[in-house]
């Protein structure tokens, strides 16, 4: 009896510190979070299935030139045989009478294969190359895509980290306000205070509680933000291990990048690759104008006969063959193939002028990116000092307050400049953290 308890002791022990296991959040580092999301993020998988399915086209393309074998066989059955007309003069009647005659036999029934091969065409030289071009597309456009993910992913995680920081504060704030209520309280009790300040500090307690809340729900809403970008299971938690002054304080000490090689540049190269595209267009078109020649052969057997059941040992099959070539030559079609290449050329042109905007815009938003970082930089060490400054004001106002030298109206006036002082901080982080995003993103970098 105490075996099996003891048996059953171990397996509840067991399954608990399973549940407890499964139960515990998966903690992620921002680069753990970006990893994360490049292997399972639905987006993601998608371009890589377009590079598979480019792969699959480019194999299909090439193999409409390689030899194509063909197979037929047939069974037939007259109903009614087919009458020819022959000269009644030929068996003695007279001139200008027929006399209707059925030739061949009720069955019949053939066999055989066509093997054909491509010999030269101008559109599938100009296919084969066209593909293995949309196929660097379908990569570049999945490298875009990893990109976008990365952004969106560090974003999130930004807004998580700055909800979680901004959390730990107003729950600060709740207890130094909760501190000074009970404190009013005491000496409200014993006369030195009146209660319109009890009521003032018990606003104040109450407008903490409320920014704790509002600070908890930005956290849980980031997080779901967070999950869904990386592609993880949003039933789930998740912890996340960074801190924001891992990516506060380098951005505080550098400076910003001078120059960079719009060539290296994701956008760029797609530009260069969608030129290259309406090349091959044009050239399509172009061997439109050239002729087709291919190859084939031809094999057959056929059996006749008036009994259905034609494969019997003693009906004859007769073989047949056939070797040619056929050349297609074009010769005319009303300007159809000039109006084509002309449509080629324009398309072009269209593609060039948009690599030369490409490259414009790559260098705006550098330049752009370089700008806003230098004014979010200024803009945060501002936001620090008032931040500071105003929290100050705020502990000094509520020591005169403890010892009676200040009214509940002076600290509830503090208190809200405290708060706005905080709230354009807490802005201005985040600008700081886009800026470096946005500039990252302009110099290719991210």
């Amino acid at each position: 009896m105490k075996r099996i308890l003891l048996n059953q002791s171990r397996v509840l022990a067991f399954l608990l510190l399973n549940n407890l296991a499964i139960a515990q959040p998966q903690v992620f580092s921002l680069e753990e979070a970006r990893q994360f999301a490049m292997d399972h993020s639905y987006i993601l998988q998608n371009t890589k299935l377009d590079i598979v399915l480019a792969q699959k086209e480019v194999w299909k393309t090439i193999t409409t030139g390689l030899p194509q074998v063909e197979g037929t066989a047939n069974y037939n059955k007259f109903l009614d045989l087919p009458v020819s007309l022959i000269p009644g003069e030929f068996f003695g009647e007279e001139k200008g009478t027929y006399i209707p005659v059925k030739f061949g036999q009720d069955y019949s029934s053939d066999f055989g294969f066509t093997v054909s091969q491509l010999i030269f065409d101008g559109s599938y030289i100009v296919g084969v190359g066209s593909s293995k071009i949309y196929l660097n597309m379908a990569k570049q456009a999945a490298e875009k895509a990893a990109i976008d993910i990365r952004e969106a992913v560090t974003n999130a995680y930004y807004l998580a980290l700055i909800g979680m920081q901004n959390k730990q504060i107003m729950e600060d704030n709740l207890a130094n306000s909760y501190k000074l209520l009970k404190e009013t309280e005491a000496y409200y009790k014993n006369g030195f205070r009146e209660e319109l300040d009890v009521d003032q500090m018990k606003i104040l307690v109450s407008n903490a509680e409320n920014e704790v809340l509002k600070a908890d729900r930005e956290i849980k809403i980031a997080k779901v933000v967070l999950k869904y970008t990386m592609g993880y299971p949003l039933e789930k938690e998740i912890e996340l291990t960074d801190s924001l002054a891992t990516y506060i304080t380098p951005l505080t000490r550098s400076k910003t990048e001078n120059g960079f090689d719009v060539a290296d540049h994701i956008d760029y190269r797609l530009a260069i690759t969608n030129y290259q595209v309406t090349e091959r267009l044009l050239k399509l078109e172009k061997s439109a104008y050239l002729p087709k020649l291919s190859g084939f052969y031809n094999y057959s057997k056929t059996a006749f006969g008036d009994d259905a059941n034609l494969f019997k040992s003693s009906v004859s099959w007769f073989p047949s063959s056939m070797i040619g070539f056929q050349l297609n030559v074009p010769i005319f079609n009303s300007g159809q193939k000039m109006l084509n290449v002309q449509q080629a050329k324009l398309e072009q042109e269209k593609a060039l002028n948009q690599q030369k905007l490409a490259e414009t815009t790559l260098q705006k938003d550098y330049l752009t990116a370089a700008a806003d970082m230098e004014t979010a930089r200024e803009k945060y060490e501002n936001d620090v000092e008032s931040h500071q400054l105003a929290e100050r004001i705020l502990n000094k106002t509520k020591i005169k307050f403890s010892n009676g030298l200040s009214s509940s109206s002076e600290i509830s006036q503090f208190e809200s400049q405290y708060l706005q002082a905080y709230g354009a901080y807490i802005a201005s982080i985040m600008q700081l953290l886009q800026a470096d995003l946005q500039l990252k993103k302009a110099l290719g970098k991210l």
